[in-house]
């Protein structure tokens, strides 16, 4: 066996498998249906229904969810004329993640508010995933379900894709926290959780996204064509999945553009400062290798604009 080949059977065993959904995972709860699960549609062949779909990834998430959920529809309750829908998915909680869901779903009878339950936790990157592929916005945006960016900032994000997506082709604009840096907000954080940031934007630089000062704020917005061209192509499930993202958007030469928000820091964060940036280290160079040997290949969705 030749020293490319054990290499290569290496990659191949560290490599995250295709993340391919139950039946059950492609259905989904709301308060018009409680019980009996309705099937979710299809980013690739669907045509955009609503104006703008929210994805929240949520795990074990029953006492940061509420805050964030009401934040959420009171900013959206307050635009007019803009239709949306909210597809939280329940990353295999082992708590009541999901019921709360339902609950609060039930606070907002007008809204379309659906609830998906992943058998078992894929992790962060895992449950965007299934939420963007499954929305039925123009545009759509995933928000992490700690309310730690202000959602109103939405409309910053907005502003800045009405800019660069004209006619709804294949644009993203991201949250940033890049501005925050030298604030209270980042400087109250713990040593480790700041070693760790600097450390990723110098591996960033190196793996080639070093352009984007922020890539993982938790507050992204994508037209329904990036969707299309980006996330069925996307394989790591971790947290470090948003790197991949802008690889593939740059790849693709979709534009990117970030955009400063208020965030701040919200207890009950389940990142292991330790293990999660052994395993950053680990994805990173899974990803860049991956792509480079064309293992991992990106191609544009053949549909027109939705």
């Amino acid at each position: 066996m030749t020293e490319f080949t054990q290499f290569y059977t290496v990659l191949v065993f560290w490599s995250p498998e295709s993340i391919v959904p139950s039946e059950s995972e492609k259905k989904y709860l709301s308060k018009q249906s409680p019980s009996k699960p309705l099937p979710l549609g299809s980013i690739r062949s669907d045509v955009a229904e609503v104006d703008l779909t929210v994805v929240i990834p949520a795990y074990n998430e029953t006492s940061r969810l509420p805050d964030m959920f009401t934040s959420t529809m009171n900013h959206l309750s307050s635009i007019p004329k803009r239709t949306y829908e909210i597809l939280i998915v329940d990353d295999g909680s082992t708590d009541d993640t999901s019921e709360i869901a339902l609950k609060l779903a039930t606070q907002y009878p007008d809204c379309d508010i659906r609830v998906v339950t992943l058998k078992k936790n894929l992790g962060k990157g895992g449950a965007v995933r299934h939420g963007m592929l499954h929305g039925r916005g123009r545009r759509l945006l995933f928000a992490d379900a700690d309310g730690a960016s202000r959602f109103e900032d939405l409309e910053l994000l907005w502003a800045a894709m009405d800019k660069i997506a004209r006619d709804d082709r294949a644009a993203i604009a991201i949250g940033s926290r890049a501005h925050l840096v030298k604030t209270e907000a980042v400087v109250k954080r713990s040593f480790l959780r700041n070693v760790l940031m600097y450390g990723l934007h110098t591996i960033l630089r190196i793996v080639g996204v070093g352009h984007i000062r922020d890539t993982q704020c938790g507050f992204k917005l994508f037209t329904r064509r990036a969707v299309q061209q980006i996330f069925p192509y996307q394989h790591l499930p971790t947290w470090i999945f948003d790197v991949e993202l802008l690889l593939l958007a740059k790849q693709l030469s979709i534009p990117v553009e970030e955009v400063s928000i208020e965030w701040h820091e919200v207890s009950g964060s389940k990142l292991n400062v330790v293990t999660d940036s052994l395993q950053m280290l680990r994805d990173l160079l899974i990803l860049r290798v991956n792509l480079l040997l064309g293992r991992w290949k990106v191609a544009p969705s053949p549909p027109a604009c939705q």
